[in-house]
Parts: structure tokens; C-alpha cells; sequence
């Protein structure tokens, strides 16, 4: 079986246990992000599935639903005039035009309540909203998941099917850039196989907490 390959591009992240007993009183948000049809949101259905431990953010969407999706587990489907209340009442840590076709945003409420509970806490969003968090909460993880290769990317946007023509030619045009930004973010996962990729971003999340852990108590690394 294909594994998925992790690159720590600014700094390494360990991968010691925590102490036993110990709980965080806020944990660190981990934020996945990365170009189009590489996978972000089937990474994040599996650790969805698989690890209850993991607290996934649900994004808020402009855009209708895509065959199988549910309201409240894969997305909030909102309309325009609901969006626009959110943002004036500054309910979303962070909130985008994606794709110039529709807008994607993560409700502030259940991100905070999550960290406080010291909580292994997912947001999967694109660059965009990656880059706002990054100004709000510095201290989260960044990791950036790429794809195999850039043919690789381009059979899974065609085989997804979801898309016309024209809306895969915008799609591509802006992997263009969100491949480029990859050194922007504090991690990088290879997403080979979406079994081995969930297993590497977990294994990161529960590092870079325990991590923060032991910064808040002063103890050595």
C-alpha cells in the first residue's frame, strides 16, 4: 500500500507522547489547506469516520450541494443574506470568495469552544482562509497537503466530474497559485493515499499539542 509523505519544510514537529495524565487547558488548532481536488475534503471525511477524537470544523458555503453531501455534516448551506449576517456580526474567524463562484467561511463560535476544551481541532479550509487565520491565530499549525504530482491533480479535478469545463479551467488557474504557497505553511503532507495521509496529519495534530504543552509548563523538549 501506497503511504503518504510528510515534509516539514520550516520546522520539525515532534512526535513524543504526553505526559500521562495530562490535559491541555487550550489546545492548538491544526489548519489543513492546499490546492483544488487534491483531496482536502476526503482527508478529512476519513479522519471524520475513523477518529472521534478529532473535532472537524463545519464551513459555511454559498454554493448548492454536491450529490451526497449533507447539510450540517459536510457543510452549512446558507444563502447570500444569511452569509452577509454573519460577517456583520462577526460570527466567522474567516471567510472567502473561492473559485469567484461562491463563499466558503468557518463560524467562529465552535472553533473557540473546541480549543478551549483542549480538543484535537481540524479546520479544512483554502488559501485564502488559511492566510486570515494565520493573522488571528499565529500559534496554529499550517499544513499544506499536495498531491503526488501535478498530473495527479489534474486527473482527480476531471474525474471528480462536479465541474464544467470552464469551471475546471478557473480551478486549475488557481492551483496554479495555491501549489506556489506552499512554503508559506509549517508542514506539508503528500496525499498518496487518503488512509496514510489521515494517519500523518493526525500524528502531527497530536504532536504539535503536546508540543504546546509542554511550552506552557516550561518543560524541556
Amino acid at each position: 500500500m501506497a503511504s503518504a509523505s510528510t515534509r516539514l519544510p520550516r520546522s520539525s514537529v515532534s512526535l513524543s507522547n504526553a505526559e500521562p495524565g495530562a490535559r491541555p487547558t487550550r489546545s492548538r488548532l491544526t489548519v489543513l489547506a492546499g490546492p483544488t481536488a487534491v483531496g482536502k475534503g476526503t482527508v478529512s471525511a476519513y479522519i471524520r469516520d475513523t477518529r472521534p477524537e478529532v473535532w472537524i470544523s463545519v464551513s459555511v458555503t454559498t454554493r448548492p450541494p454536491r450529490p451526497g453531501e449533507v447539510d450540517g455534516v459536510h457543510y452549512r448551506f446558507v444563502d447570500n443574506a444569511r452569509f452577509d449576517d454573519m460577517i456583520a456580526r462577526d460570527e466567522l474567524l474567516e471567510w472567502a470568495l473561492v473559485h469567484g463562484s461562491a463563499r466558503y467561511g468557518t463560524p467562529r463560535q465552535p472553533v473557540e469552544k473546541a480549543l478551549h476544551e483542549g480538543r484535537l481541532a481540524l479546520l479544512e479550509i483554502d488559501l485564502q482562509g488559511a492566510r486570515q487565520v494565520k493573522e488571528s491565530m499565529p500559534e496554529a499549525l499550517f499544513v499544506f497537503l499536495a498531491p503526488p504530482s501535478w498530473d495527479e491533480l489534474v486527473r482527480r479535478l476531471v474525474e471528480r466530474g462536479t465541474e464544467s469545463g470552464d469551471e475546471r479551467a478557473r480551478r486549475l488557474a488557481t492551483a496554479v497559485v495555491e501549489m506556489a504557497a506552499e512554503k508559506e505553511f509549517d508542514a506539508t503532507v503528500v496525499n498518496t493515499e487518503v488512509h496514510a495521509a489521515a494517519t500523518e496529519l493526525v500524528a502531527l495534530m497530536g504532536s504539535a499539542t503536546h508540543r504546546r504543552d509542554r511550552d506552557l509548563s516550561g518543560s524541556g523538549p
